[in-house]
């Protein structure tokens, strides 16, 4: 893997885009106003030991009464777009059939308040909030999800094309997959091992290539893309074992949903099993020329030989002191490593990153203010790295920092914070921590 760049000044483009990501799940609250359906976040969050400190994102952050305040914080720090997910079941609460109206006409006034701010919307049409009635469908697992989600997509378009032109499909599939269907820790909570995974892989893929014709036929002006995490991994070790499953995992975490919509191949390693889902004709519907890929990248992974775990690969130690409250190594190379292979091996699509950001400890002072100095750090580190891939001839259009508040941190629930903005979750109060400050100043002067 190509692991280079050449060194430059810290510099970004004039037209360089900046601003934040969230999702409708952690910060939109409201989970039954206006006919909002039921999430399989929902559902597992009423699970007995699903969520860590056993919250709800029943209020989150109460986004969805105070979407103007967050609004004007956008405004404050200078963001030129703001990534947003749009809730699944806020708009077909059964997953498909009769619209609800109510809930598009939030989006409606979201999208407004953003264009009236000068902030380019760029909303995401699944972050993860499936809704239930199409989980008891067999949800990711049911080939038929292929059409669901592109009809879905039609819907949104067709309310939000006249103003949005920058549309991502999915966000980070392989979590989706692995997580949530073979080791439970994500809703749905499945236990489905590697059929499973594959299942919810192939069919995410399907359902994506639907939805991007679907989009491209509601709009040939839309610049169309979907959002993945990719890391490099890395063997704990450098045994056979070790480099082996590191291979498979690699293929599993990265190239399954990379090279599905990129090149329209089933990685080598995975070909035998995943030839149970693949039809005649997939992979070609699977393909989509993207205009811009999104990029989150929070860390690269360790991996080495655990018989008995997903493909005999588990998650070892990365031998970097340096860690953040997730529990992440903090290694701004690995995005260095990322940036160069999009470049030199995938013909150095548009990327956008999308989310990059870190979970701290974060508590107020007597004054109320958060110094956040662990934060800048990570984020200086990774804006220099991308600084240099741009320089370095990566074709980085814009950086989108996860996230804008504190929210509901899946299942970790309020346990960990994210944001630029500390949300004081008995009050919704939302202070912008130092990070806040510092942002806003990079996007006005650069680093």
């Amino acid at each position: 893997m190509p692991s280079r760049l050449a060194l430059a000044a810290p510099a970004f483009p004039e037209n360089f885009l900046w601003g934040a990501s969230t999702s409708a799940l952690q910060i939109e609250g409201a989970l039954r106003e206006d006919g909002r359906g039921v999430s399989i976040w929902d559902d597992f969050g009423r699970r007995s030991g699903g969520i860590a400190d056993g919250s709800t994102p029943a209020e989150a952050c109460d986004h969805y009464h105070r979407w103007p305040e967050d609004i004007a914080l956008m405004r404050e720090a200078g963001f030129s777009a703001y990534r947003f997910s749009i809730a699944w079941p806020r708009v077909l609460p059964d997953g498909d059939g009769e619209v609800n109206d109510k809930g598009l006409d939030f989006y409606d006034r979201l999208v407004d308040g953003l264009l009236d701010a000068g902030i380019r919307p760029m909303p995401c049409l699944y972050h993860w909030d499936l809704p239930q009635a199409l989980q008891e469908r067999g949800g990711w697992m049911n080939r038929d999800i292929a059409g669901w989600f592109s009809d879905y997509a039609a819907i949104v378009a067709g309310r939000l094309g006249d103003r949005v032109t920058d549309w991502f499909t999915l966000n980070e599939p392989s979590t989706v997959a692995i997580f949530g269907h073979a080791y439970a820790d994500h809703a749905p909570g499945l236990h489905r091992g590697r059929d499973g995974v594959l299942a919810a892989l192939h069919h995410q893929n399907l359902a994506q290539g639907a939805a991007l014709r679907a989009l491209r036929a509601a709009g040939s002006h839309f610049r169309l893309g979907t959002v993945l995490t990719l890391q490099p991994v890395n063997p704990v070790t450098d045994s056979e074992a070790d480099r082996s499953a590191a291979i498979r995992w690699d293929a599993l975490w990265n190239r399954a949903s990379l090279d599905g919509v990129m090149r329209g191949r089933v990685p080598d390693v995975l070909a035998e099993d995943m030839a149970a889902w693949v039809r005649p004709g997939d992979l070609e519907a699977i393909r989509f020329p993207l205009d811009r890929l999104g990029l989150n990248y929070y860390s690269p992974l360790s991996i080495q030989y655990q018989p008995g775990r997903l493909y005999d690969a588990g998650f070892g130690p990365s031998g970097n002191p340096r860690m953040t409250a997730m529990g992440w190594p903090v290694d701004p190379k690995g995005l260095t490593s990322i940036l160069a292979e999009l470049r030199d091996l995938y013909g150095n699509p548009e990327v956008l990153i999308c989310e990059n950001g870190a979970a701290y400890d974060d508590r107020p002072d007597g004054a109320g203010r958060v110094d956040d100095v662990e934060r800048i750090s990570f984020l200086r580190d990774h804006l220099e790295v991308v600084a240099a891939a741009v320089g370095a001839g990566c074709n980085v259009k814009g950086y989108l920092v996860w996230s804008l508040l504190d929210n509901w941190e899946w299942q970790c629930g309020f346990s960990r914070r994210f944001g630029l903005v500390y949300v004081d979750y008995s009050t919704q109060r939302r202070s912008p921590k130092a990070s806040f400050d510092w942002y806003r100043k990079v996007i006005k002067r650069g680093l």
